[in-house]
Order: C-alpha cells, then sequence, then structure tokens
C-alpha cells in the first residue's frame, strides 16, 4: 500500500472545530509526561494554575490584564493571516506603538503647555496605531514590490525595534531621577489609561473588544473583507477576478501593525504609566498562537486570549505556591501550537492509502482500491 497525502478540495468542517480541543487535550497530556519527569503531580499543577489564573476576582483580572495584549496582537495576526500574509512581527510593532505613546506623554504637554488634557489619550491611541502601522508597513512594500518573505523581514524587525525602545529607556529617555533605573519617567495622570476600580484591568479591554467586533463586520460583511478572504483561499483566483494585491497587502499590514501597535499603548498607559522593561515579553510571538488557535476569527482571539492569558499567570502562581518555574506555562503555549499545527494536517488534507500496481505497466494512481 501507498501512503497519499492530498490537499482537500473543501477543508474539513468538523476537524476545525475539534482539532483545537484535542490539540489542546493532547499538549496537557504532552505537559503532564514532563511534570512526571520534574517530579511534580500533573492534575494538583494543573489544578493550582487554574486557581490561580481564574479562582477569584483579583486572579481573574491579573488574567485579564495579560490577555489584553494577546487580544489586540492577536486580533492584527489573524487579519494578516486571512490573507496568507504571515505577520511575525507583532512583538517589534507592540514596541514601536508603546514607545510612540510614550513620546507623547513626555512631550508633548512640555512642548504645548496649553494642550487640553482630555486630548492627550486620544493622541497617545492614534500614535501607538500609526506606528505600529507603518512598522507593519515595510515588510509589506517589500513584499509587495520586491517580492520579500515576509516571515524574514518582520522577524528581523522585531529586534530592530526592541532593541532601538531599550535604547531610549536605557539612554535618552532614562528619566533623571529613577536612581539609576532603566526607564522614563512615569506620565502624567492625564495620559493614564483609567482602570476597573480595585484591579489593574483597564481601558485596553474595550479597545480590544470593538477591534474585534469591527473586525468581524469588515470581514463578514463588507466588499474589503469579501477581498481578503479570496486573496487567503486563492490568490491566483483573486488576481484573475481583478482584486489589488498590492494594495491589500499594504492596507492589511497597516492595520494588522496598528493593532499591535495599539496594544503597546495600552500596555504603557494601563500598566507601567511609562516606557521600562517589561513591555516585550513575547506577547507578539504568543499571539501567533492566539491567531491559528482562533482561526483567525475575530471573537476565538478573544477567547483564546484569555486562556493562554490564564496559562501564563498560572505559571506565575506554581512557581510561588510549588517551587516549579514559571515557563510550565510557555511551554504549554508551545505544546499547544506543535500539536495545533500538526491539526492542520487533518483539517486541510486528507491520507488516502492506495495499493500498488500488480504489474509495472498498471498506474498506482488508477486503483481502486483507495481508502481515506
Amino acid at each position: 500500500m501507498n501512503i497519499l497525502i492530498e490537499r482537500r478540495l473543501v477543508p474539513s468542517r468538523t476537524a476545525r472545530y475539534w482539532v483545537p480541543l484535542l490539540s489542546f487535550v493532547l499538549a496537557l497530556l504532552a505537559g503532564s509526561i514532563l511534570l512526571f519527569a520534574a517530579g511534580a503531580n500533573p492534575w494538583v499543577t494543573y489544578k493550582a494554575m487554574f486557581i490561580g489564573a481564574f479562582g477569584g476576582k483579583y486572579a481573574f483580572s491579573e488574567t485579564l490584564v495579560k490577555a489584553i495584549p494577546l487580544m489586540l496582537c492577536g486580533l492584527g495576526v489573524s487579519v494578516a493571516f486571512r490573507m496568507l500574509f504571515y505577520n511575525i512581527g507583532a512583538e517589534g510593532q507592540l514596541a514601536m506603538g508603546g514607545c510612540a505613546a510614550a513620546g507623547v506623554a513626555l512631550f508633548l504637554p512640555q512642548r504645548f503647555p496649553d494642550l487640553p488634557s482630555w486630548s492627550l489619550i486620544p493622541l497617545m491611541i492614534a500614535a501607538g496605531f500609526i506606528a505600529g502601522g507603518l512598522w507593519g508597513l515595510l515588510p509589506a512594500l517589500l513584499k509587495a514590490f520586491v517580492g520579500a518573505n515576509e516571515v524574514i523581514t518582520t522577524l528581523m524587525m522585531n529586534y530592530i525595534a526592541i532593541f532601538w525602545v531599550e535604547y531610549l529607556w536605557y539612554g535618552p529617555w532614562k528619566d533623571p531621577k529613577g536612581y539609576g533605573f532603566p526607564g522614563t519617567a512615569q506620565f502624567i495622570k492625564e495620559a493614564w489609561l483609567p482602570r476597573w476600580p480595585g484591579t489593574r484591568v483597564h481601558l485596553g479591554l474595550a479597545f480590544a473588544l470593538i477591534a474585534a467586533f469591527l473586525l468581524w463586520l469588515m470581514l463578514s460583511k463588507t466588499k474589503w473583507g469579501y477581498e481578503i478572504r479570496v486573496m487567503g483561499e486563492n490568490p491566483r483566483a483573486a488576481r484573475y477576478s481583478g482584486i489589488c494585491l498590492t494594495r491589500n497587502i499594504i492596507l492589511v499590514m497597516i492595520l494588522s501593525g496598528g493593532l499591535a501597535g495599539l496594544a503597546g499603548m495600552a500596555e504603557v498607559a494601563g500598566i507601567s504609566r511609562r516606557l521600562q522593561t517589561g513591555l516585550t515579553v513575547g506577547y507578539g510571538f504568543t499571539a501567533i498562537i492566539v491567531a491559528w488557535m482562533a482561526k483567525l476569527n475575530p471573537w476565538g482571539v478573544i477567547a483564546v486570549a484569555i486562556l493562554l492569558a490564564g496559562l501564563l499567570v498560572g505559571g506565575d502562581q506554581i512557581q510561588i505556591t510549588m517551587g516549579l518555574p514559571a515557563a510550565v506555562g510557555l511551554i504549554l503555549q508551545g505544546l499547544i501550537l506543535f500539536f495545533m499545527l500538526g491539526g492542520v494536517l487533518l483539517t486541510d488534507y486528507r491520507v488516502r492509502l492506495v495499493r500498488r500496481a500488480s504489474s509495472p505497466g498498471v498506474p498506482t494512481s488508477g486503483s481502486a482500491g483507495g481508502a481515506e
């Protein structure tokens, strides 16, 4: 028998729903093996992680705090992936968005002292979105006009952005009253995003929910959304139908980078209230897992971001209570991505067993004994 792997003409709808769930379960099982090897009880460990992430108001609020940048970056990554543009640069786009928003908060009130206080946050939102969008525009232009591989360009630009922002908080923007610690001065209160009372959950959550609704509306109800879906499903058909690939690549990457930049703005204005270490901790890379697990669905991104944020918060919890490394949560994220990518084989491809020809003159492809 010959084993043939062929692409499905129509992806399995059933597999689209159970593959993410099965991937999550398999990741937990694989994680259990690692926990056993480390001398920990998997059931006790997972229970502690769940309680640490969702077992109370404070725990859930901290999960939402980590979910907000995952939501915004995940939405940005998912809209680019819809068009088969593999944006791996959300981490750098987040960094540039946070940097631009911090620049507005630090220097605009000094330059324009008569600026209305209510306008500062809208200006920071605009600066974060524009900076992230422009950082996403550069690899889009390289892809559209030169044919450069977007995986390489977006990935490399992450490090340019990260080291640029580090240079600023270690150098020109360093707070002279910070006792030698890296980081800028704290923003004035007018530049702080409002928080839910008693928690660190800030207005960025509303940004993410509004963005998810607008993306869902755009992708499902507008002509532009239809063009993006066609480009993702069949780029050649999109080109023959008159859809401008170059224009859509540029616009989608501005939107994708802008959403990641908005995540950076929300982090500096809602959490740290200054530009400092802790801005780029891998949210942009985790957003790739979020987008894939959500099957690029905007509402799915919101739900999956909360789940993966729970893994991060739960990892911190078991480090405190059980002495295990917090990296357990990151390991589980990697395992989930591993099994998700393997699940694509079941969703978009099928495996056929074809009998070998009984004689050299009979082609194997004509065999009637194929099975799926």
